[in-house]
């Protein structure tokens, strides 16, 4: 298994299991993402898992729909993900995707496994669930975060940075980063 095929499975298998978690009755929990309940950051993260796969020309069959059954609509997606990943020749495939030309397996290293850590911490925070985030994470996390220049910013992406507080650990000053208040 290549190392992005490992961080892909590690982190959607944590992402799935925050979301196997949440209460039934904090669904429709606003998250830390402006206008989105838990529901919709799921269905997000599902998005971008068939985004990315369409971008290998692979579509699941029969994916659950995000509202009636996100874990199991999760479970498809992400299986479908590392079923690519697991073909060299399709995980080295250059595709033309958010980024430009690169390998597929670079787009979801960069965009996919991005998602699920970050957006497994603001499904934690919609559901009252532990929010700690490993620290190899989010160093990793961070430093894909410089790679995306300007683009971190831009309209639909993340909200404009806050000045975290000057204690802050270093989880709370990389979302803070992102526009998420996590003090």
């Amino acid at each position: 298994m290549s190392e992005i095929a490992a961080r892909h499975a590690r982190l959607a298998a944590d992402f799935r299991s925050t979301a196997a978690s949440v209460p039934p009755g904090r669904w429709d929990a606003p998250s830390p993402c402006q206008g989105w309940t838990a529901h919709d950051v799921v269905a997000h993260v599902i998005e971008a898992h068939l985004m990315q796969l369409g971008f290998a020309d692979t579509v699941p069959p029969n994916v659950p729909d995000a509202v009636e059954a996100p874990v199991e609509a999760l479970d498809v997606v992400i299986a479908a993900v590392q079923d690519q990943l697991g073909d060299r020749g399709r995980a080295t495939q250059v595709i033309d995707g958010i980024g430009g030309q690169m390998p597929w397996e670079t787009s979801v290293d960069s965009f996919l496994c991005f998602d699920l850590l970050v957006h497994r911490w603001d499904l934690a925070r919609a559901a009252g669930l532990p929010e700690a985030l490993p620290p190899e994470d989010v160093r990793w996390a961070s430093a894909v975060a410089d790679g995306f220049g300007e683009m971190l910013h831009a309209e639909g992406v993340c909200a404009p940075p806050l000045e975290p507080p000057q204690d802050a650990d270093e989880q709370t000053t990389f979302l803070a980063r992102l526009g998420r208040r996590a003090w």
